[in-house]
């Protein structure tokens, strides 16, 4: 069945819509010899290729798709790349032979915690879209006295500059003297969004970190710079979450492996071990 070009390759994982979509845009993309057109139907008998290259469409839309859970350290880069040769989020993720790591949103350079990675393009579209309104919780150590005042504006919009934007809960988590602790929860990732919202109260955040997207929470065992595979019940959860279906075809029921190692090799249970 065709589909937009931007959608069965975010859904292959070659990307996300909007990179597949400037590729287009760029003429890197062709169909059956031809440039390629942004929203153009294509199916996975046309011979698609990006940058000279001809992909295996069919085999990757059958691969079985994964979510990876990362502990960003602070000091890391959100690129794949950095001209500075500083290090990336990338440079820890294991190798995968169908498809790519594509990255569900972003967290600046200063900033630890969860990050997701996906090899499907269409789920990390999804999750990253402000219309789905999936919950980010970050701990915020906040230096300077915070007030009620501050709470009720910063939970009711604030002006920044490319629009408003609001906390949807604040929650005091302890602390004393000049620092204090507070959970708060946002429904979208504008860029430096937590940090410049409680900078226009002049006050500053000493520390940052990502805690939970989603249903998805970093659990404290999980350390900084190591990764874990969500087990299929907790993808199938997420999938749910964004009106998406995951196809579980290649996936057999726990009972039907011979035994735990089999299962965990099959889900990708489990995490890194640390160097």
């Amino acid at each position: 069945m065709a589909e937009r070009i931007q959608k069965i390759l975010a859904r292959a994982g070659y990307g996300s819509r909007r990179e597949i979509e400037r590729w287009v845009n760029s003429g890197d993309i062709t169909v059956n010899g031809v440039v390629a057109t942004t929203g153009q139907a294509v199916d996975e008998d046309d011979k698609i290729t990006i940058r000279g290259k001809v992909i295996k469409l069919a085999s990757k839309l059958k691969a079985k798709p994964q979510v990876l859970l990362y502990h960003k350290k602070v000091g890391e880069i959100c690129s794949r790349n950095d001209p500075e040769g500083r290090k990336t989020v990338f440079d820890n993720l294991p190798k995968i032979s169908s498809g790519r790591w594509i990255q569900v949103g972003r967290l600046d350079i200063n900033t630890d915690g969860l990050l997701l990675f996906t090899t499907d393009g269409e789920l990390a579209n999804r999750l990253m879209h402000p219309s789905y309104e999936i919950e980010r919780e970050y701990a915020s150590r906040i230096l300077g006295k915070v007030t009620d005042d501050m709470i009720e504006r910063l939970t009711k919009g604030v002006e920044l500059e490319d629009g408003i934007a609001k906390f949807t809960r604040i929650k005091f988590v302890g602390g004393e003297g000049a620092n204090s602790w507070y959970h708060v929860v946002l429904n979208e990732g504008k860029n430096r969004e937590v940090r410049r919202l409680w900078e226009s109260q002049d006050v500053i955040v000493s520390r940052l970190r990502r805690i939970r997207y989603g249903d998805i929470v970093l659990h404290r065992s999980l350390r900084a710079g190591e990764y874990e595979y969500l087990p299929v019940r907790a993808m199938r959860n997420l999938y749910m979450n964004v009106k998406m279906e995951l196809e579980e075809e290649n996936y057999l029921p726990n009972s039907e492996y011979k035994n735990r190692a089999e299962r965990n090799k099959a889900f990708k249970y489990g995490k890194k071990k640390r160097k």
